[in-house]
């Protein structure tokens, strides 16, 4: 914490040749918020709101660099940031209906403080998992570049956000592409009660720069005049110079990390060192001694902002509580979204489901010039299936970008390019490897539309599966770890007409969209395939084959071993369904057909707790219970993980088990 003991405590301000008009603003602009906050701590102690996360100190950092900024610029804050919102002039009856789930603020009541964004005013708000923030702004950033509309986007972070991965992925992304992103870190001595010195081991965080070849700054985030000149001249050369620049405001949380949290772990000269430093305190003092404002003239403003506050508190106060509405909750969980289907060509050719995801890309990428695709080794490689073969030489390396090996990152990025305006595709080298993304997929992709209306344009291309021999971290089907979350739609194809048609539908599709390839399949199926663009609606089931013996439900490569089995076996007579699509699952081709047969099994290449046809399996109890005449048997591979020994891995596939248990269920 040298920079908390050791500094003087004078601030020095430099106004420079700014004029009297600006200086006044920008301490008007930070009175506003620290005023709010008074007010907001007295309501907290009478219990008329649930929390609160101050910011009183820090202003001069929202403020400065919220002025420095234009408009139409995107900025991502954090949940100390007041002075963002209200720089940018944000209503203050929403921002309280916001922090008391009211109607009139951005959340329609699902979130509270500031995890919400609103496009009306360039403000993307945090979800708590901090990290992801950075790469957010990494591709809302990159859409500015694309759009070479010379605009810079600026993102908070604190001190112990840094130490977070999201934060090294986003800055070297960042750097790679000469991203135009203003990474501001609030270096505010604690993160919760562990000092800076249990959080890093390095003299400022804007060294961390120099290893990724990034422009930074370290400053005082006290002196309002400091914060806004040096953000000012930032932002102008970078709108001329598209580039990164981390910027380190030293500076001092003066109030617990919320309010319940107090401030005991803080040594008491510390914080007297602190209060003699506050932003507004030290520039008001400057400016009465300048002669630019004079007590009379900050007690009237002061005034007319709580008589402001107060107003508004009370339109807030009075507006009733959100009306529970069980089938608007239901709808929001998706944009709203009806694929208008676009007939396939009559001309068609033979294709490997590999050649048909190809097809469907190129084709995509042809449909939308706002596309962009992103993965590890996808450009002039072509990715390491060659699935993006030749796409660098028809669409360029702004559309198809390699990245550095950061999943999360991109994922966030991908987010980020929606927010601008942008459709992404994000190619995980295995579906594997999705782990390393999985918090932005399941909590950021996921919840935006049902948090604040922002839909995630973003399709996850998953290369998954067993049967080739790769082990354990290259061959799982891990389709279930998000067909458990709300707010994600799980795509699963089998042959390769389906595979173009869906992936055209998923790009159309403003939801984010989990697209899985089995790799087992990529080279070992044809069809023929229709010439040019065409689509299929989700949620539509395949039935394969029809029969009044039993209904077989599987996807992926399960329905291949399915239909070698009854190659094999010609007597059994079998509706054959094909999910193709897992969210939305089309449970009324499941009900019809199990109502004919009496019968169901279901057949998955996952393990079998916690997979896709359990959940099924539940559903057709609940349904279609009186109808059947055997227990719905599920199938699945091993509870153990993916092995590699062909033997072993032969062992451990569900295929090996099905032809028994479908006996068994027809003599059941």
């Amino acid at each position: 914490m040298e920079h908390i003991s050791n500094k003087k405590s004078q601030v020095n301000f430099d106004r420079k040749t700014y004029s009297d008009d600006l200086l006044i603003s920008l301490y008007q602009k930070m009175l506003k918020p620290r005023l709010i906050e008074e007010k907001m701590l007295v309501l907290l102690r009478q219990g008329k709101i649930s929390k609160w996360f101050s910011g009183m100190g820090q202003e001069a950092i929202s403020v400065g660099v919220t002025s420095a900024l234009n408009d139409e610029e995107y900025v991502l804050p954090m949940h100390r940031n007041l002075g963002v919102f209200t720089t940018r002039d944000v209503p203050l009856y929403r921002l309280f209906s916001q922090w008391q789930g009211k109607i009139d603020g951005f959340t329609k009541g699902r979130d509270r403080s500031f995890h919400f964004g609103t496009q009306e005013y360039k403000i993307i708000g945090m979800i708590s998992h901090l990290g992801p923030q950075m790469g957010v702004a990494c591709g809302i950033a990159m859409g500015n570049v694309l759009k070479k509309n010379n605009k810079v986007t600026a993102v908070f972070t604190g001190e112990g956000g840094t130490s977070e991965g999201d934060f090294h992925e986003a800055l070297n992304i960042a750097s790679v592409w000469n991203l135009p992103v203003l990474f501001c870190i609030e270096n505010n001595g604690y993160g919760l009660s562990t000092p800076t010195t249990e959080q890093y081991n390095c003299k400022n965080l804007a060294d961390r720069g120099i290893g990724y070849g990034i422009e930074s700054h370290s400053i005082d985030g006290n002196n309002i005049l400091e914060v806004y000149h040096i953000v000012n001249q930032l932002a102008e050369s970078v709108r001329r110079n598209p580039r990164p620049v981390l910027i380190e405001f030293k500076t001092f949380r003066m109030r617990g990390h919320e309010e319940a949290s107090g401030t005991k772990y803080v040594p008491e000269e510390v914080m007297k060192h602190w209060e003699t430093k506050d932003p507004i305190d030290n520039f008001k003092t400057y400016l009465i001694n300048q002669g630019i404002i004079s007590e009379d003239v900050d007690q009237q403003k002061r005034t007319v902002l709580k008589s402001e506050i107060e107003s508004h508190w009370n339109t807030a106060n009075e507006e009733p509580l959100v009306d529970v509405d069980l089938q608007q909750e239901l709808e929001d969980v998706y944009k709203s979204f009806d694929v208008e289907e676009k007939t396939p060509n009559t001309t068609i050719k033979e294709l490997r489901l590999i050649d048909a995801i190809s097809d469907g890309l190129n084709e995509s990428m042809k449909k939308y010039d706002n596309l962009i695709i992103m993965g590890q080794d996808i450009a002039e490689y072509g990715g390491v299936f060659k699935i993006t073969e030749g796409f660098v030489d028809v669409f360029g390396k702004e559309r198809i970008r390699n990245t550095p090996i950061c999943e999360s990152a991109i994922v966030s990025a991908g987010y980020g390019l929606s927010i601008n305006g942008y459709k992404a595709v994000i190619e995980m080298q295995f579906a594997d490897f999705v782990s390393s993304g999985f918090n932005p997929i399941v909590n950021l992709l996921a919840k935006s539309n049902y948090r604040w209306g922002q839909s995630s344009d973003v399709v996850i291309r998953m290369p998954c599966g067993a049967g080739v021999g790769a082990g354990p971290f290259h061959s799982q089907t891990n389709e279930a770890w998000f067909t458990k979350t709300p707010g994600l739609k799980v795509v699963y194809p089998a042959f390769p007409y389906d595979a173009k048609g869906l992936l055209a539908t998923a790009i159309e599709d403003p939801n984010p969209v989990l697209f899985f390839e089995h790799k087992a399949l990529y080279r070992s199926i044809r069809q023929e395939v229709p010439e040019g663009y065409y689509n299929l609606p989700f949620g539509k089931a395949s039935l394969l084959k029809a029969g009044t013996d039993v209904t077989i439900i599987s996807y992926g490569a399960g329905v291949h071993w399915v239909l070698d089995v009854l190659k094999k076996h010609p007597d059994i007579s079998a509706d054959v369904i094909d999910l193709r699509t897992l969210q939305p699952l089309d449970t009324d081709t499941l009900y019809t057909s199990i109502k004919k047969t009496g019968k169901a099994i279901i057949l998955q290449e996952d393990t079998l707790f916690g997979g896709i046809a359990s959940d099924i399996s539940a559903l057709i109890m609940e349904n279609c219970f009186t109808f059947l005449d055997a227990p719905v048997k599920r199938v699945a591979s091993l509870e153990t993980p993916i092995p590699f020994e062909p033997n072993l891995e032969r062992q451990f596939l569900a295929n090996n088990r099905f032809r028994e248990e479908l006996f068994r269920l027809l003599k059941f």
